[in-house]
């Protein structure tokens, strides 16, 4: 017994301490590294090796362990997230290490992927609405940036390039301030950075309805009170089941009754299966307790 709570203990545990903020850390240091770049500073090879480390390092590797690290603790969106974005970045790396040699990417294979991205990202943006108002704006910004690139590159103009630069900040920057909310407001045990609620809320997980177990009860009773132990044709049951559920099948929730030994069947030949059928005395107290208030001792 000991064993087996040990065990469950240990995989409900997660594998590794909470990773998210490592990857936003990197994620904000990438976008540091592109700014100057975005804002059409720092264009020589130089400028463009040193962002490109930056990419490799920060913006792929942290991501990369992020998204591990979320997969192994079980989070299926963080991981999903982290991994698909630190592949991203290590295009980046690859892009401006080419630009830096003097090779430019096909025009063509870029704005379909990007396009495909911001497909992508549109998705994880509603998703994480479920979860904070911040991280869906987060989300939101990723989606303005990459639809700025599609019309770019759709266009093949850059007269979007000052929006590009100025997501590209503001997702530096949001990356910041979650990876702080995770990191300080655990320590300082008080909101240091506050991080606002869902968006919208999930719709309810559908929960046990119990009316066609009650209206059984109902029916069954009825007819104890007025014929007592005698059983009631299945033919006159269904009629009235019919009549109280419409089109739901009664019979499911009959057979269960009757496993615990709340409801008496008579039974029948294939295909009917229950000729008639009637609530035991374990019956009559279920549904004078619960439904009458009844005194169990009576």
């Amino acid at each position: 017994m000991q064993q087996h709570s040990t065990e469950s203990k240990s995989a409900s545990c997660p594998v590794f301490a909470e990773p998210t903020p490592l990857g936003l850390l990197g994620l904000s240091l990438g976008c540091a590294a592109l700014t100057p770049i975005a804002f059409g500073a720092s264009l020589t090879a130089e400028g463009l090796r040193t962002a490109a480390v930056f990419c490799l390092l920060f913006g792929a590797g942290c991501q990369f362990l992020a998204g591990v690290m979320n997969f192994a603790n079980k989070n299926l969106f963080g991981g999903t997230l982290f991994l698909a974005f630190s592949f991203n970045w290590l295009l980046n790396w690859w892009l401006l290490s080419g630009l830096a040699e003097g090779r430019a990417p096909d025009h063509g294979v870029l704005l379909a992927t990007d396009a495909c991205a911001l497909v992508i990202f549109a998705v994880f943006t509603y998703g994480f609405g479920f979860y904070s108002k911040l991280l869906f704006l987060f989300l939101l910004d990723i989606d303005l940036l990459y639809l700025a690139k599609v019309i770019n590159g759709a266009t093949q103009t850059t007269a979007l390039a000052m929006p590009i630069a100025i997501f590209t900040v503001a997702l530096g920057a949001l990356s910041l301030y979650l990876a702080f909310a995770m990191l300080i407001n655990p320590v300082a045990n008080r909101r240091v950075f506050p991080v606002p609620g869902p968006a919208y809320q999930p719709a309810p997980a559908p929960g046990f309805d119990g009316s066609v177990r009650r209206a059984i009860l109902e029916i069954l009773y009825r007819h104890f009170r007025e014929r007592a132990f005698q059983e009631m044709p299945r033919e006159d049951f269904l009629r009235e089941a019919r009549a109280r559920l419409g089109e739901l099948d009664a019979m499911p929730d009959v057979f269960y009754l009757a496993e615990r030994g709340l409801v008496r069947l008579t039974p029948a030949d294939s295909p009917a299966w229950m000729r008639s059928l009637r609530l035991t005395a374990d019956g009559v107290d279920l549904y004078e307790q619960t439904v009458l208030g009844k005194a169990q001792a009576l």
